[in-house]
C-alpha cells in the first residue's frame, strides 16, 4: 500500500513511501519509475528538493540525496516506529513523530538531535511545520492536535474538537489556519493563532487520512478511506476538493479502489497526487477532476498459494528468479518470482519445516526441520540428495556460508552444529 506520497519542489518528481517499504521516484512529466531507496515508508523532501528524509518502523529516520539516491546518513533515537517525517521551512531542522508518543528535532547537516518534545499520550499520527518555522502542528492517535514552539519545544496550546483519532495536520500557506482530517469522517479547519474552530467541512463518509492544502491557500485537498471495512461497508476511497473560504465541495475525484492514505499538490497547484491501500499513485488534473495518470511499481505482482498450513521460512535462490518456501505442512515449494507459479513441491520432512536456504550456486537447497533433521535436494530436479542427524531437538535456523563448503544449523538441543556440505 502507498502510504505517502510528495512533490519535489520543482514538480518534477514525486516521492512515493509503501508498506513494501521502499521509497519510489517517479519522473511526473511521464510517470516513469526513476529509482528506488529501500526501508521506509513515511517521506518528506528538503525545500531545495536535494535531500529526502525517510521514516519506518524501524524507529530510524534516514536521508537520501534525491539526485543519486545515495543514502547519507540515520538518524535514531525513538523507540518505536517513526510515522512522519517534515522538514522545516529553512531545510535546518527535520522534525520526526513516532508511535512513542514523542516528537524529535535534528539538525539535517549533522545528524545530531537537538531536543525531544513530549507532551501527548498517544502515538504522533502527523505533524506539519508553520510557514515561518516557528511552530509544529502535531496530530495524534488520540483526538487532539497540539501546537509547539520549535525553539524551546513548550507547549503553546492544545486544540480539541474531534472525536477519534487524528489522521492529518497541515498549516494554509499564510499560516493563519490549520487543516486537520480524521477518524471521525470530517475535516475542521482552526484559527492557528487562537485554536478555535473556524468550520467542519462534511461530505466524506469514511475516515480522513490526509489534508493537504494548494499553493494558494484557497483548497483543501483531502483523502479518504477504511481499509478495515468488510465489503459490505460503505466505503468511501475518494479524493475531495474543498473551497477554504466557504467550505463547500468542488469536486470528488473518483478512481482508487481502496482506501487513499495521502494527498499532496504540485508545487503549481495544477496537478494532485494521491496515493493508496490499491497499491498505486494517481495523478489528477485540479481543474477538471480528470486523470492524468496512474504509477503502478509499488503494486503486487501475485499471491503464492499452495502450501496448507503455516508458511515459516522463505528464502530466494542467489539469481533472484525462483524462491523456498518451507512450512509446518511439512513440505517446501518452489515458486517462480516472476511468474508466481510453482515449480515444484519437495517432501520427506516428517514435521514443520523451519529453515530453508540455497547454496551459493543456487544447485542445492538445504531444509532444516522440527523433526530434528537437515535435509539436502537438488534444486533442479528436486531429488533428495542426502540427510543429517545429529540433534537431539528440533532444527531452527540454518545458513549456508559464502563458499558453500559448510552448514551451520541451530537447534532447540542448545547447539550450534557445523556440517560438511
Amino acid at each position: 500500500s502507498v502510504n505517502s506520497v510528495s512533490f519535489s519542489p520543482d514538480g518534477q518528481t514525486i516521492a512515493s513511501g509503501s508498506f513494501d517499504d521502499t521509497i519510489r521516484l517517479w519522473d511526473v512529466n511521464t510517470g516513469s519509475h526513476i529509482r528506488t531507496l529501500a526501508g521506509h515508508t513515511e517521506l518528506s523532501f528538503s525545500p531545495d528538493g536535494q535531500t529526502i528524509a525517510s521514516g519506518g518502523s524501524d524507529s530510524r529516520i534516514r536521508l537520501w540525496n534525491a539526485t543519486t539516491g545515495a543514502h547519507i546518513r540515520t538518524l535514531e533515537g525513538h523507540t518505536d516506529g517513526v510515522s512522519s517525517v517534515s522538514f522545516s521551512p529553512d531545510g535546518r531542522t527535520i522534525a520526526s513523530g513516532s508511535s512513542d508518543d514523542t516528537i524529535r528535532l535534528w539538525d539535517v547537516n549533522t545528524g545530531s538531535h537537538i531536543r525531544t518534545i513530549e507532551g501527548h499520550t498517544d502515538g504522533v499520527s502527523s505533524m506539519s511545520f508553520s510557514p515561518d518555522g516557528r511552530t509544529i502542528a502535531s496530530g495524534s492517535y488520540g483526538d487532539t492536535i497540539r501546537l509547539w514552539d520549535v525553539t524551546t519545544g513548550s507547549h503553546i496550546r492544545t486544540i480539541e474538537g474531534h472525536t477519534r483519532s487524528v489522521r492529518s495536520v497541515s498549516f494554509s500557506p499564510d499560516g493563519q489556519t490549520l487543516a486537520s482530517g480524521n477518524w471521525d469522517d470530517t475535516i475542521r479547519l482552526w484559527n492557528a493563532t487562537t485554536g478555535s474552530h473556524i468550520r467542519t467541512l462534511e461530505g466524506h463518509t469514511s475516515s480522513v487520512n490526509s489534508v493537504s492544502f494548494s499553493p494558494d491557500g484557497q483548497t483543501i485537498a483531502s483523502g479518504s478511506g477504511n481499509s478495515w471495512r468488510t465489503a459490505d461497508d460503505v466505503n468511501d476511497v475518494t479524493v475531495r476538493l474543498w473551497d477554504v473560504t466557504t467550505g463547500s465541495e468542488i469536486r470528488t475525484l473518483d478512481g482508487h479502489t481502496d482506501s487513499v492514505n495521502s494527498v499532496s499538490f504540485s508545487p503549481d497547484g495544477q496537478t494532485i497526487a494521491s496515493g493508496s491501500f490499491d497499491d498505486t499513485i494517481r495523478l489528477w488534473d485540479v481543474n477538471t477532476g480528470s486523470h492524468i495518470r496512474t504509477l503502478e511499481e509499488h503494486k503486487r505482482g501475485f499471491r503464492l498459494d499452495g502450501h496448507t498450513d503455516s508458511v515459516y521460512s522463505v528464502s530466494f535462490s542467489p539469481d533472484g528468479k525462483i524462491l523456498a518456501s518451507g512450512s509446518s505442512d511439512g513440505t517446501i515449494h518452489l515458486w517462480d518470482t516472476v511468474t508466481g507459479s510453482e515449480i515444484r513441491t519437495f517432501e520427506g520432512h516428517t514435521r514443520v519445516v523451519n529453515s530453508v536456504s540455497f547454496s551459493p550456486d543456487g544447485q542445492t537447497l538445504a531444509s532444516g526441520s522440527y523433526d530434528g533433521t537437515i535435509r539436502l535436494w537438488n534444486a533442479n530436479t528436486g531429488a533428495h540428495i542426502r540427510t543429517f542427524e545429529g540433534h537431539t531437538g528440533s532444527v531452527f535456523t540454518m545458513s549456508v556460508s559464502p563458499d558453500g563448503q559448510t552448514i551451520a544449523s541451530g537447534s532447540e538441543d542448545g547447539t550450534i552444529l557445523l556440517w560438511d556440505f
